[in-house]
């Protein structure tokens, strides 16, 4: 049987989120199916250190990164213009399956390994116009379990930070306005954890670059 015919267990629980649209799905793949989706993509992605500006400063991404879509589906983040790997046969069919669960279409995903608690993401949002205004982004998680946080865009204390424990075959849904009125990280963590590959499924816009 094909690990993308698998059953999968449990369904989407809407998440509140004043604003926007959030829901996740916490064992979207089994375990087996995660910890063999995990090996294959960590051995067979071809993993690069992104260059990012942060305070007008260009400095490597605190994680390792992998653009992969459709031909025409170039996606400019952090004023670099990043040129698609070609998919490979599981992230494709992993895409399909992706959008027929999250009733979105997508012709590109973005690729995050981190290593470790010291590989993170600082706060942003999806927004760049490439995407859409309203941009569905699929968001799959496997390996440690890691905190995602989202804040609104304009938040003043620390009561308006929502967290989310993001496990091993987790799916998490954005959507609606989202991406306009809220931000997003990854913290690092001192707790001991090991690797957490992201899988962000999106749909490229051609024609807005």
């Amino acid at each position: 049987m094909s690990l993308f015919d698998l059953p999968t267990t449990d369904t989407w629980q809407p998440l509140p989120l004043p604003g926007g649209e959030l829901s996740l799905w916490p064992r979207w793949l089994s375990a087996a199916d995660a910890d063999a989706l995990l090996a294959e993509l960590q051995a067979g992605i071809p993993w690069e250190t992104h260059r990012i500006r942060i305070y007008g400063r260009e400095v490597d991404s605190p994680r390792l990164s992998c653009w992969i879509g459709d031909a025409d589906a170039t996606y400019v983040y952090s004023r670099t213009r990043f040129e698609p790997h070609p998919w490979t046969p599981a992230l494709a069919a992993l895409r399909d399956r992706v959008a027929a669960a999250s009733g979105a279409r997508f012709n590109s995903v973005l690729a995050n390994l981190y290593r470790d608690g010291n590989d993170s993401m600082g706060w942003h949002s999806d927004n760049e116009p490439e995407l859409g205004e309203r941009p569905v982004i699929a968001s799959l998680s496997l390996g440690a379990v890691r905190r995602f946080r989202l804040k609104p865009r304009h938040a003043d204390g620390r009561r308006e930070v929502r967290v989310i424990e993001l496990g091993h075959g987790s799916l998490l849904r954005m959507a609606g306005d989202t991406q306009q009125h809220y931000v997003h990280d990854l913290p690092r963590t001192s707790a001991a954890t090991g690797a957490r590959l992201n899988l962000t499924f999106r749909l490229v816009m051609s024609g807005r670059r």
